[in-house]
């Protein structure tokens, strides 16, 4: 070979092996639009030092090699507020954001992210859904600009029901839910998947109260108790599931609860040892797990004095760290296009991003609140009591049907 073909043949491998690390040190920020005041502060600031904490891990060690960089906007858990959160991480070049406490807050960001994407060629922002569950989102308002990476209402709802058809003690179901679009959704698909699984079992009573206005649930489980319900199914979080939880303990209810966040911030030390045995939780972690969840969840203790329950988090930064470096860029547009369908390892398995609606399918686990021992030794908020697995459900199991019909760019 000539010495001049040999240095364009040269030329050409830099160019290939430049552009296939063009990302490689580069800073990418993520501004994270959630609340860190008001009744939900506490949930929002724990999420707020897990996001920070997995950008350290991710940026020490991702495929793409690119640092992540957590910009955080306190958004009072209000719409309006996380539009201008939106505006403000536009105006500091942030590309892309991510939300999690709320569906009403989720909704208004998916609009914002469509419109300002259309409006911006070249400019487009990507949204990391981590923990709004509006089964909606991934059917009817599916955005190719949206991810999520919790599992959705009706997913969890497919395998708590799957669980609860073989537990011949449940009878009655009181169903009490927040006042907005996932309250709605837990019972809107309670009701049909127990008609459809237990059409033996009732219906006693069904309530939405507003979201984190509820100081005192003594009324609710007044009505709970009168209604002779053995068992109630709640997609309550934050405070409206710690302070449930602290009315049914002091009201003497000795029902079970059926739900989707106990273990989240405030409702461990609301349960103490009163609800064991009695309070059942399906997500796609726990935190009994071992492997890296383990590993992280000692790690955030020992450095917070707090526990990582937000497992969709570590996800995250799982996925778009192979989506860059399969897009071998941190552009939206070319990352957006490789996160879809990507397969990766993850610690509850294999995960898939659904490329027909962007809906992330994973395991799913159904735990039982009881005292912590040697075999399921952690215990949150050291209340000496944990979350110990009962069932595990396959992605297969708790998968559902999507009627997206996505509108892709180009």
């Amino acid at each position: 070979m000539s010495f001049a073909l040999k240095s364009v043949a040269i030329a050409a491998l830099s160019l290939t092996l430049l552009s296939a690390h063009a990302q490689k040190g580069e800073t990418v920020k993520i501004a994270l639009i959630d609340p860190q005041t008001g009744l939900m502060g506490p949930v929002g600031m724990n999420q707020l030092r897990s996001w920070q904490y997995f950008a350290e891990k991710f940026s020490a060690s991702n495929p793409a090699g690119v640092k992540f960089e957590m910009v955080a906007f306190d958004n009072k858990l209000s719409p309006a507020e996380s539009l201008n959160a939106f505006k403000a991480a536009l105006d500091q070049g942030v590309r892309y954001i991510t939300q999690g406490n709320g569906s009403s807050v989720a909704g208004a960001l998916i609009d914002a992210v469509n419109k300002h994407n259309e409006r911006n060629p070249g400019k487009e922002v990507i949204f990391l859904n981590y923990a709004a569950v509006d089964p909606d989102f991934t059917n009817s308002k599916c955005s190719y600009w949206h991810f999520r990476f919790d599992a959705d209402t009706s997913m969890k709802m497919e395998a708590m029901t799957t669980f609860m058809k073989d537990q011949k003690d449940v009878k009655s179901v009181y169903l009490l839910n927040q006042n907005y679009s996932h309250g709605q959704q837990v019972a809107k698909f309670a009701k049909e998947n127990l008609a459809r699984k237990r059409p033996d079992v009732k219906v006693v009573g069904e309530d939405l109260h507003p979201l984190a206005q509820v100081r005192d649930f003594a009324p609710y489980i007044a009505k709970i108790k009168a209604s002779g319900a053995d068992t109630v199914i709640t997609g309550n979080w934050g405070s409206d599931l710690a302070l449930l939880i602290k009315a049914a303990n002091e009201g003497g209810y000795t029902g079970k609860f059926y739900t989707y966040y106990t273990g989240v911030t405030g409702t461990p030390t609301a349960l103490g040892t009163g609800g064991e045995g009695r309070v059942f939780q399906v997500a796609y972690q726990h935190y009994n797990m071992g492997g890296d969840m383990g590993k992280w969840g000692d790690d955030f203790k020992a450095k917070y004095k707090d526990d990582m329950y937000t497992g969709a988090i570590p996800t995250a930064f799982n996925v778009l760290g192979a989506a860059m470096a399969k897009a071998k860029s941190t552009d939206p547009v070319k990352v957006a296009a490789a996160m879809e369908g990507i397969k990766v390892k993850n610690f509850n398995g294999e995960v898939e991003m659904r490329k027909l609606d962007h809906q992330l399918q994973q395991a799913l686990f159904l735990t039982v609140w009881q005292k912590a021992d040697q075999k399921y030794p952690y215990s949150p908020e050291n209340t000496g009591m944990t979350l110990a697995p009962v069932k595990e459900f396959p992605a297969f199991v708790s998968s559902t049907p999507t009627s997206c019909q996505m509108k892709r760019p180009g």
